[in-house]
């Protein structure tokens, strides 16, 4: 936050939500690390030049353990497991400041590139068409000027 808050003129981009931590000293913590993950994240986005890439979260560091499991999760069990992440830091940051990201090959451990990318449609359904568009496209197209 300091970084940039000193080059206000900089656009930063906080890549995998920031990081949600849930294996190791970290595991079964889950509802303590998202109250300060929620936090951080609000604090993150008071600054104005911070975008955020809405992904990553299906690594095994995350600790959903999907990787484990006999079957490989649906888009609907993304989404239901991993909704409150995305929801805040699109409440915190706003769709203008977000932008979906696959993070693949990494996420293949945990799920398949449509699965990730169809759960982001079902998270987002309720969402307006320029919400939608700036959520999948627009915002990267921006930031990264494309």
């Amino acid at each position: 936050m300091d970084l940039a808050q000193s080059f206000p003129d900089t656009v930063i981009v906080l890549n995998h939500l920031g990081g949600v931590a849930g294996i190791g000293v970290y595991a079964g913590k889950r509802e303590e690390i998202f109250i300060e993950w929620k936090k951080s994240i609000a604090a993150l986005a008071a600054c104005p030049n911070i975008v955020i890439k809405l992904g990553g979260i299906n690594m095994d560091y995350s600790g959903f353990g999907w990787h484990e499991k006999p079957k490989p999760p649906t888009s609907q069990e993304l989404c239901d497991a991993t909704r409150r992440y995305y929801e805040s830091a699109i409440e915190a940051f706003g769709p203008d400041r977000c932008m979906f990201e696959s993070n693949f090959p990494v996420d293949k451990i945990s799920c398949s590139y449509s699965v990730l990318w169809n759960a982001f449609k079902r998270m987002t359904k309720d969402y307006s068409a320029g919400e939608r568009a700036k959520l999948f496209h627009d915002t990267a197209a921006r930031v990264y000027r494309l």
